[in-house]
């Protein structure tokens, strides 16, 4: 009887998670070192009709106008799709003002994450194989 190891292979199961460890370690450490950014305010332009810029403020009114409306008649579709259609562009808006960056870091700390990340996917998978072909 033989052991099956990753993948159902004769592959390491120890290559498997150490390189899992590895991965999951570069990634958080990846996605930790990333800033997130926001320009949204008021007065950001979210889009342009020909000349004229579309701010998040002015997104505000139609929503005012439909909630307006919803109170009156809840029944009320042109309402539901003005308070409805503006906060999905104040969303897309949020969404679309995000910067990402990386935070200032030495050489080796970059280095250690990507060989962390890369090499942890690079033994996650050579675990599959059957090493008894070596």
């Amino acid at each position: 009887m033989s052991f099956k190891g990753a993948g159902g292979t004769a592959g390491g199961t120890g290559r498997f998670f150490l390189g899992l460890i590895m991965f999951l370690v570069g990634g958080y450490l990846l996605l930790d070192a990333i800033q997130v950014n926001n320009n949204f305010y008021m007065g950001y332009g979210l889009f342009s009709v020909g000349r004229f810029q579309v701010t998040s403020g002015l997104i505000m009114i139609p929503f005012m106008i439909g909630v307006g409306m919803i109170f009156f008649n809840t029944s009320n579709y042109i309402g539901w799709l003005l308070a409805a259609g503006s906060l999905a562009l104040l969303i897309f808006g949020v969404i679309a003002s995000t910067h990402f960056s990386l935070r200032p870091m030495s050489a080796f700390e970059l280095i250690m994450i990507l060989v962390l990340l890369m090499g942890g996917i690079g033994l996650f998978l050579s675990s599959f194989r059957n090493s008894s072909r070596w």
